[in-house]
Parts: C-alpha cells; structure tokens; sequence
C-alpha cells in the first residue's frame, strides 16, 4: 500500500524520526516493524516506535549508515509529501503481557523495537525497566522524551561517559519470572545470551530482535561465487550477500532478512577472508566450522586484501 511522508525531524545524531501516513487504517502492536520498498526494489524493515490513535499513521526512527547505497540514504532524504510504498505492520517481535517482570534492553538504533513496549507496560502498570545502551548521548535516538516519560524506571548507559552496561551485573540481579526483551549490535545480544545461558535461566524468557548491520566487524566489499550457477559478482560494503545474489540472478531462499530464521543458509565451499557471522540463528558451534552462513547479513572480510567465498545454494 501507498504512505505519504507527513514529518520528519532529527531524533539524534544520524538518526531521523520519520511520520508516514498510510491509506488504510492498521494496528501496529509493540515490537512491530514496517517493510519499505526503496528505488532498487528491495525492501528495508524498519520497526515502529509508536502509532498513532487512529491506526492511519506510524513513526519510525532511521539510522542513517555511513555505508548505505540505498535503504537509510533514501530514507534520510524523504520530505514531507513524498509517498512511499510501504506494508501495513508486521509483528516478528510480540510482547507477552502477564509476566511478572520485565527487563527490555535496547542497544542503540534497537530502541525504535523496544520503546513501544516500555509504553504499554507503563501504561497497564507493570514491573518493568528500560535499559537504554548508547556510545553517546547525542547518539541516541528519543532520550529525552524516554526519560521524562519513564522516570526512574529508565537506566541510561553511555559508554563515552564511563557508564557503560556490565552485562554480568544486568543478568545476576535477575530472578525467575522476569522476561527480558532486547533488540540491539550483535556483539550487545551476543554478550547477554552468553550470560543467560550461563545463569541457567529459561531461554523462553529470553526475547530478541536483531537487526544485520552491526557485525563483529566494518562492513567490506567482496567476492562471491557460485560455480553450479557459472555467477560472480561482487558484495559491496553497502549491500548484503542475500541482495547480491538476487541482483545477479540468484533464486534465493529467504524471510526475515534479519539473521533470525535461518532459511537463507547456504553452504560454504571455500572462503578466502574470515566470515563475520552476524546471525543469532547459527550455533556457536556452527559458526565455528565456518561451513554455513545466513547470507542476509553474514558477510567476508580479510582486513586489507579483497576477500571472497565460493558457495553452494539450496
């Protein structure tokens, strides 16, 4: 369906708070998100922050990537009165309301999937807190509005003030019955699954949403090849593995597009660079044999060289 862009504005450094007005009228629930359908023809998840009363319009919150060839820039550059063509929400990031605690952790641009929630469970009472991760303040996206409506129940954690997240203190002082929500970088989730599973709390009450640009490192340009299908090409740092393959002529097997279901494994034949596994559907073991990847968000780097992988598809 078709949405006109009715506000835009800074929200924090990079990072663009932008209104869309939509055609029908659609409930967007906490943790939902909006796909966008950009020039090249691909599309970019973007979750909802809030809607409106009506269900007619839906903020959203975009960080603009110092390596984007397309999603964020054109987002970025949309002005009031320029139509979109957009979904009506999507829900991949529910929130269950009834547990006796909550604890939902957001990592920088994550916010926009977790501040929804925090509304609702302020508004229907709940024992909740908001733990808000940045690098800096004037980096994070909706602070100030967060802070005057949460209260005491928001914890900011700013790196560059000295006040960054320990993750092991997060964790310890968790007791059963609290359901912990986090959408955040890789490296953030990674960390706070780790010492989940070392507390031997309940992975049902481990809840996430992830998004693949953060990896464990910068974003570069390799090759890819698929000998059965006689394809190179060439994965710019802007784009990922996944649209590559599709621009060349790929069929290729995906959903979410976010590192989490899995269905755009392919196998890995040879690999000159390291694979940055940016997934959180892939074992830690998996990882390690280097033999698969999620090809949505995983990518190859060598640091210097141009890297490249050779690959088999379903």
């Amino acid at each position: 369906m078709y949405g006109r862009i009715t506000s835009t504005r800074p929200a924090a450094d990079g990072i663009a708070q932008i209104t869309i007005e939509t055609e029908q009228s659609h409930r967007a629930e906490p943790g939902s998100h909006i796909d966008v359908r950009i020039p090249d023809g691909t599309t970019r998840s973007y979750s909802v922050v809030s809607g409106s009363a009506d269900g007619r319009a839906v903020t959203i919150g975009v960080r603009l990537s110092p390596t984007s060839n397309g999603g964020s820039t054109f987002m970025h550059d949309l002005a009031p009165g320029d139509d979109v063509n957009v979904t009506a929400p999507l829900q991949n990031f529910p929130l269950r309301v009834g547990a006796r605690r909550y604890v939902l952790l957001a990592g920088g641009i994550g916010i926009t999937a977790i501040a929804a929630m925090a509304a609702v469970l302020r508004r229907v009472g709940a024992d909740y807190r908001l733990v808000y991760v940045g690098r800096r303040r004037s980096a994070m996206a909706f602070l100030p509005e967060l802070v005057a409506l949460h209260g005491d129940r928001i914890d900011v954690a700013v790196d560059d003030e000295g006040s960054g997240l320990d993750v092991t203190s997060l964790i310890a002082a968790l007791g059963t019955g609290t359901e912990l929500y986090m959408c955040g970088p890789i490296r953030l989730m990674d960390a706070v699954r780790r010492c989940w599973l070392d507390h031997d709390l309940p992975v049902t009450d481990l809840r996430y949403e992830t998004f693949g640009n953060s990896g464990w490192f910068d974003a570069e340009e390799f090759v890819v090849s698929i000998p059965k299908l006689d394809l190179t090409t060439t994965v710019s740092p802007g784009d990922s593995l996944l649209a590559a393959l599709e621009k060349a002529g790929a069929d290729m097997m995906f959903d979410c597009r976010k590192g989490e279901c899995g269905l755009c494994q392919v196998k890995v034949v040879a690999s000159d660079g390291t694979i940055d596994h940016r997934d959180v559907f892939l074992s830690e073991k998996q990882k390690s044999a280097d033999d698969t990847m999620c090809c949505c968000v995983s990518r190859v780097v060598s640091g210097g060289r141009r890297a490249s992988v050779t690959l088999e598809i379903p």
